[in-house]
């Protein structure tokens, strides 16, 4: 099982001369996971390229197969996903090890709870401590039950589908694309319409997607910043070919550290711009950040585009609560930026960040300090004074096996004063595994 403790590996970024070149990040995570669930859901070939091929995807890849498809690599981030079409799937005869997989884990907790299947769900000590009855619950309320769950409704789960899942309107608690992905799925194999509200509406790839494959779905504004989703159950879903634009949440290491580190001029290709993904970006730019938006286009269902990025001097921002749901894997390493700028950020509204890969707040609070940034919380909202320009570094930084936390930080090594040193490197191959050759091939420089 891949909740077995690795070896850790520390890793060390010293100062850089400038950051030069082009550079295309890995494909998007959410996408990717996606790709091989609606796959595996239509009857037929999926032709998938750009595929992010990091462990995460591939464990929800290898999940997709023991439901019954035949997945094939065909060439670097190339597959093909032959599906069993809904209503179809088989049971699975081992567990579902997800490893730190939190995207993965949960949406397939929506297939299965849709079908008349039974599964054990389980991952490494990292997905073991993140909570599920967010997840559950909706389930549970379309006829699913939970056999077996740890402490706090968390993994190991042993969760039993219904092969007729109630149609219901349900009300997401948070702004998560998680649960309302969940919900859709398990929907799906429905007879009747499913409906999702959000007050917040969180990033819409589930609802494209679905959309792109033959389904019958509506989204509608709700309220003054949420959606209203109503799906169509027991749609004819139709195999596709997908190209997956680029991870803006990988694509984001790569842009600040260009903003930080001193005469650095790059270009990242083939980003997505999808509008409830960007948040980062609007951020940045508001910080005054030199970044041009060049070749607007469309893959795989979402606007792309090219950006260059350039060193820049930056300014403290307030960022709104409401923007969270749009960047909400990329506070991270906003902090790490806001602790160069000049001035004061706050940012606003981050409870969904105690419960990711770790305690996020606390551990992005825990390393500014360790790096000589003053930096606290108050609340849910964490406020960092920046250096103008400069920052200590010279830190040893707790990564809590998140992979975020560790190429944060690790881009804050790359312009600080001092190096800055990460506990562990191993758990970047989730998300990101060609993180240290991409960002070496720009100019960076990493010591392991």
């Amino acid at each position: 099982m891949s909740h077995s403790a690795s070896p850790a590996k520390p890793l060390t970024a010293t100062a850089c001369g400038p950051l030069r070149g082009k550079a295309r990040p890995p494909g998007d995570k959410s996408i990717s996971h996606r790709a091989f669930l609606l796959g595996l859901l239509s009857v037929g070939e999926t032709r998938v390229s750009g595929l992010l091929e990091g462990e995460d995807v591939l464990n929800t890849g290898r999940a997709c197969a023991q439901l019954g498809a035949k997945i094939e690599r065909l060439g670097e981030g190339s597959w093909s996903i032959q599906g069993m079409g809904l209503g179809s799937l088989l049971e699975p005869r081992e567990t579902l090890d997800f490893g730190n997989a939190g995207t993965g884990s949960r949406l397939m907790m929506g297939v299965v709870g849709g079908h008349g299947i039974t599964a054990r769900f389980d991952g490494d000590a990292s997905l073991r401590k993140r909570p599920m009855r967010r997840i559950l619950d909706p389930l549970v309320l379309m006829g699913a039950q939970v056999l077996e769950q740890a402490e706090g409704g968390r993994c190991p789960i042993l969760l039993k589908g219904t092969s007729e899942p109630a149609p219901i309107e349900y009300r997401t608690p948070v702004a998560s694309a998680q649960i309302k992905s969940a919900v859709l799925l398990a929907g799906l194999n429905a007879l009747g319409r499913t409906t999702v509200i959000e007050s917040e509406a969180s990033r819409d790839h589930t609802e494209k997607m679905l959309t792109y494959f033959g389904a019958s779905l509506t989204s509608e504004p709700f309220g003054a910043h949420g959606r209203k989703i109503t799906l169509e159950g027991r749609p004819e879903l139709t195999p596709r070919k997908i190209v997956v634009p680029v991870d803006p949440s990988s694509a984001a290491f790569l842009i600040a550290a260009a903003l930080l580190v001193k005469g650095s001029d790059i270009v990242v290709e083939g980003m997505m711009m999808n509008p409830l993904r960007t948040g980062l970006l609007t951020t940045l730019l508001e910080m005054g950040a030199r970044i041009d938006i060049l070749d607007r286009r469309e893959e795989g269902g979402e606007e792309v585009a090219d950006l260059r990025v350039r060193h820049s001097e930056l300014t403290g921002v307030d960022v709104p609560a409401a923007r969270a749901p749009a960047m909400i894997d990329e506070y991270l390493i906003l902090a790490v930026v806001a602790g160069f700028a000049r001035g004061l950020t706050r940012m606003n509204g981050l409870q969904e960040l105690r419960v990711k890969e770790s305690d996020r707040l606390a551990a992005t609070a825990a390393g500014l300090v360790a790096n000589g940034v003053a930096a606290h919380i108050e609340g849910d909202d964490l406020i960092v004074e920046g250096g103008a320009g400069a920052c200590p570094g010279g830190g040893l930084v707790a990564t809590h096996l998140d992979h975020r936390l560790a190429m944060s930080f690790l881009v804050m090594g790359l312009a600080s004063d001092k190096p800055v040193t990460v506990d562990d490197e191993t758990m970047i191959a989730t998300s990101f595994p060609t993180f240290k050759p991409l960002m070496a091939q720009l100019g960076a420089e990493f010591v392991a």
